[in-house]
């Protein structure tokens, strides 16, 4: 079988052999064995489950929360003539359908799927009749309440167990700490006789971690984009902040563009495309950017804002240097970074009294009366709430985020819609019309061909369909599309996300909130900025080592590369320098025979103390760990 896994790699991506743990993880799950792996990011994850799906009777399920990255997959995925697809929000029920009968014929042997809708009557209906090889869970580190992004739908993941007791679950996440690896296996239903675990070092040879204490972080932004060349993401934790900083950038004469969670998917796709295709070389960012992403030659990742955790930001880190070249992780830091992160606790753990108020607002949001409501749906605009009842959007945000773990309500923050369009010219009108460009042509009768009744009403449109039949790029049917809009030839909606709120339950007349819903978590999220500060503010232990002690690896080794070791190294050599070349000329300015200053054949001890009477007598001077005459 390991010979049929080698020419499964070798036919469908060219590889000759696999690398770091892939091939032990493929084993185990081809054994039939609950797996856990622990890969880094760029470490290849998804090598682990294409394989052996591919060499498995069966199809395999993928779950994934990155629509993005499900639909990328796939595609990359049917170029390599693999048959696989995707299930996603913006899908039509008909699609969907259709989609999962063809699962039941065994049409496909990869499908790619949300956790939400894993819990659907529809989906669980054809699952029985479906031959599952094996199901894998992506960023499996979002079931454990204890990670950094825990994701309540994720829990659904379990009740695959139930239907499919016999079929192995493969878990694969590229953060977590200890507790975490027990919490997944325990919450995924891990069978503990059948049960592997495999962890490759968070090691990243290539990638220095530097922390940059400045008062005025946009200057130091700037001195290293011109100092360090190649493609850069900025992360930053607004989304004002990213058209601020974009905008800067783009008058120094950068070529930046910025991202958030707030643009349409279109939008997303073609600013994300222009990044890739290194049209445009700086990304200022949220975190919404970079999950899944897939360019390797990332030289500079740069956090002007500090995350709230260490995972969040190794994960964001770790999207410089994927090609194994130099690459740089730097987090701007000042002073007043520890009273914002210190503030972040009262933001995402609002008082429980506020959560409590929070929910009987929405209900008069809603106008549902007590016991009323369970399994209700409602579109939720977030802004006229916080119009209408006085509050701020982020205690709301993290509110309605808690009343979901409490299992009260389900608040998704972006439930997809597909892009609509319509026709405002008749079919004759439209023949009139003074000629277009040869892809505009292509587009519209791409869309008369497949869509009917276009003339009468919107329909819902698919992007990326279109593309692949004009041969056009998405962003290229997406500028075409928007070009007609503004020529009054068609009314185009582009995609958008609407937040939605389902009560889980009937409402009821006082929120009650647990130990483990609220407290437990508060407390571990204030230790996860706790570290994030400590990582920041200490300057004795190497970066990388640091990290790596964090999520559980004892035996490691200074880096060598990072800040503190390059420090540490400046001041030996700045030491030598002294006793050296600079001896002769600091005896002369203290008026001493050059003999007095000869440090050699001292003790350690004895050399910094000389050198630090000599930084007291305001002969030498100190910055950053280095010496200079003064």
């Amino acid at each position: 079988m390991a010979d049929r896994f080698r020419d499964i790699l070798h036919e469908y991506w060219g590889y000759d052999d696999f690398r770091g743990i892939q091939q032990d993880i493929i084993r185990s799950i081809a054994s039939g064995n609950d797996t856990l792996g622990l890969m880094p990011t760029g470490g290849g994850k998804s090598i682990t489950f294409q394989v052996p799906a591919l060499a498995l009777e069966g199809m395999t399920i993928v779950v994934t929360p990155l629509v993005a990255l499900m639909k990328d997959q796939v595609d990359h995925l049917k170029r390599r003539g693999i048959r696989a697809a995707a299930i996603h929000a913006g899908m039509s029920r008909t699609d969907i359908v259709a989609c999962l009968d063809n699962c039941v014929f065994g049409a496909y042997k990869l499908l790619y799927l949300s956790p939400e809708r894993l819990s659907s009557e529809l989906f669980v209906g054809k699952l029985r009749r479906m031959k599952v090889s094996f199901i894998t869970v992506d960023e499996a580190h979002c079931i454990s309440q204890w990670g950094y992004d825990f994701r309540p739908a994720y829990l659904e993941i379990a009740r695959l167990r139930e239907h499919l007791p016999d079929v192995p679950v493969l878990a694969l996440t590229a953060t977590a700490t200890p507790r975490v690896v027990d919490d997944i296996c325990d919450r995924l239903r891990f069978r503990p006789d059948r049960t592997a675990v495999f962890r490759m070092s968070f090691a990243r040879p290539n990638l220095s971690y530097v922390v940059r204490k400045t008062k005025d972080k946009t200057a130091e932004l700037l001195h290293i984009l011109s100092r360090v060349d190649g493609s850069a993401i900025v992360y930053t934790r607004s989304r004002q902040k990213t058209r601020e900083v974009a905008e800067l950038l783009r008058e120094k004469g950068f070529t930046a563009l910025n991202f958030h969670a707030g643009l349409t998917e279109l939008d997303k796709d073609v600013r994300q495309r222009l990044w890739h295709d290194d049209e445009i070389r700086v990304m200022v960012a949220t975190n919404a950017f970079g999950m899944g992403i897939d360019k390797p030659n990332v030289r500079l990742v740069i956090h002007l804002d500090m995350p709230d955790a260490i995972e969040a930001y190794f994960q964001e880190a770790g999207r410089a240097g994927r090609d194994g070249q130099t690459a740089y992780a730097i987090l701007l830091y000042n002073a007043s970074d520890a009273t914002r992160v210190s503030r972040r606790v009262e933001e995402n753990f609002p008082a429980k009294d506020y959560i409590a108020d929070t929910y009987d607002d929405l209900a008069y949001f809603f106008q549902l009366a007590v016991g009323d409501g369970q399994s209700v749906c409602y579109e939720f605009n977030i802004e006229k709430f916080c119009r209408v009842f006085h509050r701020f959007p982020l205690p709301v945000m993290s509110a309605l985020q808690i009343l979901t773990r409490a299992g009260y309500i389900e608040f998704r923050e972006s439930e997809d819609n597909l892009s609509r369009l319509m026709f405002l010219l008749s079919r004759d009108e439209l023949y009139r019309l003074h000629r277009q460009t040869a892809n505009t042509e292509k587009v519209i009768s791409t869309i008369l061909r497949r869509y009917g009744g276009v003339f009468a009403d919107y329909v819902f449109i698919e992007e990326r369909m279109i593309a692949q039949q004009t041969e056009l790029k998405p962003h290229e049917v997406y500028e075409i599309l928007v070009n007609l809009n503004r020529q009054r030839v068609i009314h185009y909606v582009p995609r958008k996300k609407i937040p939605h709120i389902t009560y889980l339950q009937r409402r009821v007349d006082r929120v009650v909130l647990s130990r483990e819903v609220y407290e437990e978590r508060r407390d571990n999220y204030e230790q996860r900025c706790r570290e994030m500060l400590r990582y920041a503010q200490q300057k004795e232990a190497c970066r990388s080592s640091f990290m790596l002690n964090y999520f559980g690896e004892k035996d490691t080794s200074d880096c060598g590369r990072c800040d503190v070791c390059l420090s540490k190294r400046r001041t030996d050599t700045d030491i030598k320098v002294l006793t050296e070349s600079l001896r002769q000329q600091i005896a002369a300015a203290k008026g001493l025979a050059p003999d007095q200053l000869n440090f050699e054949g001292y003790s350690t001890t004895l050399r910094d103390r000389a050198l630090a009477q000599l930084i007291d007598d305001e002969a030498v001077v100190m910055v950053d760990g280095r010496f200079y005459l003064n």
